[in-house]
């Protein structure tokens, strides 16, 4: 039987407490009978707060975004072995809003790609058009430079 995979982000909502609270009611419905694999990708700030929670539950653990080197001056980014360290499994990686505000091109997220499996974490590889590229009718072309691009 074929295994759902459900990946929640939060963007920039909940910081630590409310992570914290959201994270108890969860586990208090039985994570441990589900039937679908899940992952909830928290603000950076809220990573430990869950992963101290949801420790021993089956819920996977990501990050919305990783730089792609491992150290260095870089300043207000996090390289995938912190997050792999802070007990991420997963990363986001190329999804629209840092396609679209802070630019990523289907090379830089290539590039994460790679750096992500390098340092063992399950890179989440996001595709996807804008609504004007779906009205001018050219979802299958974006989608699959994108998915491409990501992979090569």
């Amino acid at each position: 039987m074929r295994t759902f995979f459900i990946a929640g982000n939060w963007k920039m909502h909940m910081g630590a407490e409310e992570t914290e609270k959201f994270c108890r009611d969860l586990k208090t419905r039985g994570l441990n009978g589900m039937k679908v694999d899940m992952l909830l990708c928290p603000p950076f700030t809220s990573i430990s707060a869950m992963v101290k929670v949801l420790a021993g539950t089956p819920v996977h653990i990501g990050a919305q975004n990783m730089h792609q080197e491992d150290k260095g001056a870089f300043t207000g980014e996090i390289s995938a072995l912190m997050l792999k360290e802070a007990g991420c499994s997963h990363v986001l990686i190329g999804h629209s809003e840092r396609r679209q505000y802070f630019y990523e091109t289907d090379a830089g997220v290539n590039t994460k790609t790679k750096k992500a499996l390098e340092q063992g974490l399950t890179p989440v590889i996001c595709i996807g058009e804008t609504r004007e590229e779906r009205e001018q009718e050219i979802t299958e072309e974006v989608v699959k430079k994108q998915l491409l691009g990501a992979l090569e």
